[in-house]
C-alpha cells in the first residue's frame, strides 16, 4: 500500500513539473512568435492549438468545456494583443525587451498562479483580470472598426466575465439571465466609450497607453461583485459590506473622468 501511495505520489509530481513547463512554454511561444514574426493571428492559433483538451473528451461535453475556458480565452488574446501593440510600437528596442519581459512574467503568472485556483475570491480575480485585458486590448486596436463590431466585443467581455463569477455560486438560477444583463451593461458603456475614447500613457513606457473605459468597467465589476456576494450570502445587501467598496469605485471613477480626462489622450 505505500508503495502504491508512493507511486500515486510521485505521478503527480511529474504531472505538475510537466504542466508547469507547457505553460511556461506557451508563454515563451507566443512571446517568440510575437516578437519574430508580428503575426498577431499566428500567436493566437497558438493558443486555440493549446486549448486542445477542451475536445479531449466526449462531444457532449465541449460546449461546457468551451464555456468554461472562455475567460482563459480572453485573458489569452488580450496578452497577445498587447505583446503584439508593444512590438509594434517606436519604443527602444531595449524598452520593447523589458516590457515584452514583463507581460510574459504576468502571463506566467496567470496560467500558473491564478487560472487554476477555484476559490471564490479567486474565480473574482480570475473574472476581473479578463475584463481589464480583454476590454483594454479591445478597445486599443479597435478605433477603425464598425462601432456595432466594438459594442458586440465588449459585451462578450461582461458577459463571459459575469457567468465566470456566477459559476462559483451553488444554486443559482438565474445566472445565464444575469450575465446577459451585465454584458448589456458593458455594451452601453462600450458605446459611449467609443466614440470618446480616452487613454492613459504608462510610466516610462510612453508609447503604450491604457484606455479608460477599461478601467471603469473593472471598477463597476468589482462593485457588481461585492454587491451580489452581500445579496447572495445575507439575502439582502448589507451597507457594512459594500459601503467602502462602493465609496472607492465611485471616488477613483470620478478622479478619473473629472481630473485625468485632462492629462489622457483622447483616440
Amino acid at each position: 500500500m505505500e508503495f502504491l501511495k508512493s507511486v500515486r505520489r510521485r505521478r503527480s509530481l511529474v504531472s505538475e513539473l510537466v504542466y508547469m513547463i507547457l505553460n511556461v512554454a506557451l508563454a515563451v511561444a507566443v512571446t517568440l512568435v510575437v516578437f519574430y514574426t508580428g503575426s498577431i493571428w499566428l500567436a493566437i492559433s497558438l493558443i486555440i492549438v493549446s486549448k486542445w483538451r477542451v475536445f479531449a473528451v466526449r462531444p457532449r461535453y465541449w460546449w461546457v468545456n468551451f464555456q468554461s475556458n472562455l475567460v482563459d480565452f480572453v485573458v489569452s488574446v488580450g496578452h497577445v494583443v498587447h505583446m503584439t501593440l508593444v512590438n509594434e510600437s517606436a519604443m527602444a528596442t531595449q524598452y520593447k525587451l523589458l516590457l515584452l519581459g514583463i507581460l510574459t512574467t504576468m502571463y506566467i503568472t496567470w496560467l500558473l498562479v491564478i487560472k487554476p485556483r477555484s476559490t471564490r475570491n479567486m474565480v473574482g480575480l480570475q473574472a476581473g483580470v479578463a475584463v481589464l485585458f480583454g476590454s483594454s486590448a479591445l478597445f486599443a486596436i479597435s478605433y477603425a472598426w464598425p462601432a456595432s463590431l466594438v459594442v458586440l466585443g465588449i459585451w462578450l467581455v461582461g458577459y463571459v466575465s459575469a457567468r465566470h463569477v456566477l459559476s462559483s455560486y451553488d444554486n443559482e438560477a438565474h445566472g445565464s439571465f444575469l450575465s446577459f444583463v451585465w454584458g448589456f451593461v458593458f455594451a452601453e458603456i462600450g458605446w459611449v466609450a467609443y466614440h470618446w475614447t480616452v487613454a492613459y500613457s504608462l510610466p516610462i513606457f510612453h508609447s503604450v497607453q491604457m484606455p479608460q473605459v477599461a478601467i471603469i468597467v473593472t471598477l463597476l465589476s468589482f462593485a457588481a461583485y461585492k454587491v451580489y456576494d452581500s445579496f447572495y450570502h445575507h439575502q439582502r445587501v448589507r451597507s457594512n459590506d459594500i459601503l467602502l467598496p462602493i465609496l472607492l469605485v465611485i471616488s477613483s471613477i470620478v478622479v478619473l473622468l473629472l481630473l485625468f480626462n485632462r492629462i489622457g489622450t483622447a483616440i
